[in-house]
């Protein structure tokens, strides 16, 4: 998981799943944005259709492409992809969504500062069209209102439009055994308990509708939230105490020190 001195700047990570009809747009997309040494990583939870024969078919050799042996799910198929990932700068990626130009530049600069990224999604074919929620730049140090609003479903979090720092994944990885769906929204939560995340306005995904979409856009039922905030809520509990005891210093921590050093 640690940086190589050699090794890419950027690590894309892909879950991917059944997703032949609209992968291949997708991975192109994101190379597109890529430097030479980048790498897009994505790992099969054992399609069913040619999903891997499509990947195949792109020749880069910044793809890494791997197979799950059995199917474990979109959660901790993102787990092994992020646990594989060596880049300085970590983003998650959806297979059937498309990354418009300048994505990876303003998350990337977004990252120097912050441990986490956030951005925002539009439906792709309706532009303008946002998902609900929205992110908001004066939102980045609102923490505490961040983590309550998350919690109550008012903050407009999506993993396929996330990046974290390698340096964030010591604490964030593995993801805890209570997470069984949610990954998006770990990440944001300990981000913000942390105290460093940066959220910006500019649409940074092109969100694909159609009807197996993973995380769907519309409401689930009461007891559905409720089984996944309480789950979401002892997840936290254990990222806290995982920073506790490495010691964790944050990204903003960081820059704060670095700048009081600077002027002592």
């Amino acid at each position: 998981m640690a940086e190589m001195a050699d090794g890419p700047q950027v690590s894309v990570c892909m879950a991917a799943y059944n997703g032949s009809q609209f992968i291949e747009d997708q991975v192109h997309s994101i190379l597109s944005q890529l430097g030479d040494s980048d790498e897009l990583i994505i790992i099969d939870d054992c399609s069913t259709d040619d999903t891997v024969e499509h990947v195949k078919l792109i020749d880069d050799d910044r793809i890494r492409l791997l197979l799950n042996e059995s199917n474990i799910g979109y959660v901790k198929t993102f787990d092994r992809a992020l646990r594989a990932s060596r880049g300085r700068y970590v983003f998650l990626a959806d297979q059937d969504d498309l990354w418009p130009a300048g994505r990876v530049e303003a998350m990337t600069k977004a990252l120097e500062s912050a441990d986490v990224v956030a951005g925002n999604l539009e439906i792709l074919g309706q532009p303008g069209q946002r998902t609900p929620s929205p992110l908001r730049a004066e939102q980045s140090d609102q923490h505490l209102l961040n983590i309550v609003n998350t919690l109550a479903d008012r903050r407009g979090y999506w993993g396929c439009a996330m990046g974290v720092r390698q340096d964030f994944l010591r604490i964030a990885t593995p993801l805890p055994a209570p997470l069984f769906e949610s990954h998006d929204l770990w990440l944001a939560l300990l981000g913000n308990a942390t105290g460093s995340i940066s959220h910006l306005e500019q649409t940074v995904t092109l969100r694909r509708i159609h009807e197996h979409n993973a995380t769907p856009l519309k409401r689930r039922s009461i007891p559905r939230r409720i089984r996944s905030r309480v789950m979401l809520i002892q997840c936290l509990l254990i990222g806290m105490r995982r920073a506790r005891l490495a010691g964790w210093t944050s990204r903003s921590q960081q820059l704060n020190a670095e700048k009081h050093g600077s002027h002592a």
